[in-house]
């Protein structure tokens, strides 16, 4: 087996099937479709709301995960909300809660933080309520320290991760779901949406973001390396001025993979496709094959 043709199965292996798409769809336009109704009289699944998230970037690996829904309310609740004492953000979270219990009445949901989970069995989906700026971002909850609104803006997020594929030939989402892979299977405590940011970031300048998949086993390694030395660093989110604290409760598991993936590169370049293999399943789980 070649490095290539280990990566590519690899890939192939963690994409979700056809069947846990269509499930998800049913699932997040039922609830879009559910918030709709109630906010705006109508039945769409697709209207005043979006997809962020993996789902929204295409960087979604199996098992599946949540599905990242914003729903964009109306400024008339913003209004209304306004008039009340208290957390405002916790208050709009209930209100939520609320409507979808009235559709998903065998569903215990919760709401804190910035959304409101819609626990399914097959997938929990994380509702996001929102509310539009006049600068094309948007007004999320954040429902600590008393209550307020944070800005974010998913279509520079989404443009950012585009732009970094295409100009990688497509190596951006493809590490973020490797890598994310990495995350559940080692249970390294590391946000998904850190691993999206620090992935385009390393790829800016890898010399070998132009190359084929013949260098993906050099990419996981390298990708690694540079992981362990952002280690109490800082990302950039794309659009604000916010930037996320990485802290290092993942930094040894980062150590051990990269030791496992510098063994499994070496292995590789000998012609040992089989131990290489083994190597790579201490790291990602038997997704990736061994030969």
């Amino acid at each position: 087996m070649t490095v290539a043709q280990r990566f590519e199965t690899f890939l192939e292996n963690i994409k979700i099937t056809s069947e846990q798409s269509k499930d998800g769809e049913t699932k997040h336009g039922g609830v879009r479709a559910c918030l709709n109704k109630y906010y705006y009289n109508s039945t769409s699944e697709t209207v005043n709301s979006l997809l962020v998230g993996s789902w929204g970037k295409h960087t979604r690996i199996r098992p599946p995960r949540d599905i990242d829904v914003m729903f964009v309310l109306p400024y008339s609740v913003y209004q209304r909300l306004e008039t009340r004492p208290g957390n405002k953000q916790s208050q709009l979270l209930q209100e939520v809660k609320s409507v979808l219990a009235k559709t998903y009445t065998t569903t215990t949901m919760r709401a804190d933080g910035q959304v409101v989970v819609v626990p399914f069995v097959s997938y929990a989906v994380e509702v996001v309520p929102a509310f539009k700026l006049d600068n094309g971002k948007y007004w999320i909850c954040d429902t600590n320290g008393g209550g307020k609104y944070k800005t974010t803006d998913p279509d520079a997020e989404a443009s950012a991760l585009s732009t970094s594929d295409t100009n990688t030939v497509g190596k951006t989402r493809h590490l973020i779901r490797m890598m994310k892979k990495w995350q559940s299977y080692g249970t390294v405590p590391l946000k998904s949406f850190c691993i999206e940011l620090l992935a385009a970031d390393f790829l800016a300048s890898w010399q070998y973001r132009d190359k084929t998949m013949v260098y993906y086993d050099y990419m996981i390694r390298d990708f690694l390396k540079y992981l362990i030395g952002k280690a109490n660093g800082y990302v950039f989110v794309p659009g604000t001025s916010e930037f996320v604290l990485l802290s290092d409760g993942w930094k040894s598991r980062a150590e051990s993979a990269d030791a496992r993936a510098v063994k499994a590169c070496e292995y590789e370049a000998g012609n040992y496709p089989t131990l290489a293999g083994e190597e790579w399943q201490k790291i990602f789980g038997t997704y990736i094959p061994i030969s």
